[in-house]
């Protein structure tokens, strides 16, 4: 099923325009999440902003953004002012140029996003943008703002939609030559068959569960034991309120790294 898009604009090229959604290509809502308790009472621990002079909680609608501009010297910037600088390319994104897709080295690329016709009168410009890159074998080169901040883009004709990826700056990524230049690039020739041949007996197809993660499967069984063996609990309401003893809070953090050392362990032996 398809989640509820995380952006909507307009796509355009020259004088051709049509309205896009975009949701995130990867999700992490499925991993396990855990709130942080009161070991004592089992209460949940809620967490609030202090004022580092007053000690006292700051509400949220007295909240905003500050730039320092000295010590202990901020400029404020309310949510107004930040719109108010906001680009044009919070709601469309302009494709500016094209490149060729391999001319893009892989460690700009940051995360994908699907992007997709918003309603069915831009299906048409939409398809005709799509077919005309896949045509060319390029790929889009424009930016949208992302969290406040400009990011370069590049949009990949795939299949009946376009993927997005956001791109990192420049100054995000570090030279590799940095760190392989010193590296023997020397190999055995004689070496080199025995270990293709050691390839070629695990080559397989590509399966998404090469990427599955056993600690989280682990944890998941973890939890449904612990939901088997242990009722319940109740929050301490009050301050006053008489506390339960603390043996009765799970520990599922400590429990997982003795499930997780068994499970090593096993593997060894096996």
């Amino acid at each position: 099923m398809a989640t509820r898009p995380h952006w909507k604009g307009y796509l355009k090229l020259s004088l051709v325009t049509c309205r896009v959604s975009m949701t995130p290509a990867t999700s992490e809502s499925e991993k396990v999440r855990f709130h942080t308790l009161n070991k004592d009472t089992g209460n949940r621990v809620v967490s609030q902003y202090i004022d580092s002079v007053t000690g006292k909680p700051v509400k949220e609608d007295d909240e905003a953004k500050g730039y320092a501009r000295g010590e202990n010297d901020y400029v404020i910037l309310t949510d107004d002012d930040l719109d108010a600088v906001a680009l044009d390319t919070v709601k469309t994104i302009d494709i500016e140029k094209f490149v060729p897709f391999d001319s893009i080295e892989w460690i700009y690329l940051e995360k994908p996003h699907y992007l997709i016709p918003d309603d069915t009168v831009g299906n048409e410009a939409f398809a005709v943008i799509r077919e005309a890159m896949k045509g060319e074998k390029v790929v889009g080169v424009s930016k949208l703002v992302m969290g406040r901040r400009e990011r370069a883009i590049i949009l990949e004709p795939r299949d009946e939609g376009i993927v997005v990826w956001s791109l990192r700056f420049g100054d995000e990524v570090r030279p590799e030559e940095n760190y392989f230049d010193e590296i023997d690039d020397d190999a055995d020739p004689d070496l080199i068959p025995m270990v293709q041949k050691l390839i070629k007996k695990k080559m397989a197809r590509w399966s998404p569960d090469m990427v599955s993660d056993p600690i989280q499967e682990s944890l998941l069984k973890l939890i449904a034991r612990k939901k088997k063996t242990a009722g319940p609990k109740k929050g301490v309401k009050g301050k006053n309120a008489k506390q339960e003893p603390a043996s009765n809070v799970i520990d599922i953090m400590d429990a997982l790294r003795k499930s997780v050392s068994k499970e090593m362990k096993s593997r060894k032996l096996n």
